[in-house]
């Protein structure tokens, strides 16, 4: 199984719509996969299910979420709670998030700098993500893992990112987030060298630890807007300075600039409220969803913008569809 997680500090990029999107597209295509929801706002958890669903799953007595899955690590009485990951629909899953998720974080900050000491209780704790995931997908017979986290460089999301094996970066057509590209490259880079100098000093555990690969494979541009003849002249200013921004801050392969770019997803207005309605993807809206009309050639639009763009990002982790 393959992990990818999707990461900008900045807020509003669609990251957390665009893995929703995309793991119904690789499930249609015929992958099996696992989504992590490890943003504490649980906002992926809340695309999937309705409310009353929602509900139950929190209401239990021995709810099934990325919380009580770290609690027994976090309080120092035991080792992670596994579980099998909640079924979504054919080929796709979910270990869901928890808003308790964001009381990890102490202990997530507290533990880093004693992996340098070769303290294993600080290498459970820092690897807790990585074998929740790793567990959740040997369970489900996932071939890959899309990972959700918060628009923050917490240590909740250093955790989460070392979990990765790649990371796509979602960037809006703005100022904000071309310069986050900036803050984005950095951490990734000082992330993974601090995690391998780590892994060097770590003791023989009995429990895996992830190698904190995190590499990244490009940007995906999102929510601009787009007519007939094209990309709007305000957006298509920013679109045109992304490329360099990636390439000085994250990465600097020498690769055309075009190849940087995984795809671009316009705004589909209306069709969002439809798919948060109906919740399923806006390239799943049938007319009983109120996709009528006109509407019906905008999901298929969408459809072809989400299955290229699954198959670029695949193609580029050497997992075709």
């Amino acid at each position: 199984m393959k992990s990818v997680a999707f990461f900008n500090n900045k807020g509003g990029v669609g990251k957390t719509s665009l893995i929703y999107h995309l793991s119904w597209m690789y499930a249609d295509l015929g992958r099996r996969v696992l989504m992590a929801d490890l943003d504490p706002q649980s906002n992926l958890t809340a695309m999937c299910f309705k409310d009353d669903v929602i509900e139950r799953i929190y209401e239990s007595g021995k709810p099934d979420t990325i919380y009580t899955a770290v609690e027994p690590v976090k309080r120092g009485v035991g080792d992670l709670r596994f579980f099998d990951p909640l079924e979504v629909t054919e080929r796709l899953a979910i270990v869901p998030g928890d808003l308790l998720l964001s009381d990890f974080e102490d202990e997530l900050s507290a533990t880093w700098p004693r992996c340098v000491d070769r303290d294993e209780r600080a290498f459970r704790v820092t690897s807790a993500f990585h074998r929740i995931i790793k567990d959740a997908g040997q369970r489900y017979k996932a071939d890959l893992a899309l990972i959700d986290v918060g628009p923050t460089f917490g240590a909740l999301n250093r955790a989460a990112l070392i979990a990765a094996d790649f990371v796509v970066i979602p960037v809006a057509p703005d100022l904000f987030s071309v310069r986050g590209l900036e803050n984005v490259g950095g951490r990734l880079k000082l992330w993974r060298a601090e995690w391998q100098d780590r892994l060097s000093r770590a003791p023989k555990l009995d429990f895996t630890l992830p190698p904190g690969g995190m590499q990244p494979i490009g940007y995906v541009v999102s929510r601009h807007t787009e007519f007939a003849d094209g990309v709007v002249r305000a957006f298509q200013k920013w679109i045109t300075k992304i490329p360099a921004a990636y390439r000085g801050a994250v990465e600097n392969p020498a690769i055309p600039d075009e190849a940087l770019s995984l795809g671009r997803l316009k705004d589909y207005r209306s069709l969002i409220a439809m798919a948060q309605e109906a919740r399923k993807p806006m390239f799943k809206l049938r007319p009983g969803d109120g996709a009528i009309g006109g509407h019906q050639g905008a999901v298929s639009a969408a459809y072809d913008d989400f299955e290229k763009l699954a198959r670029r990002i695949t193609t580029r982790i050497g997992l075709p569809v």
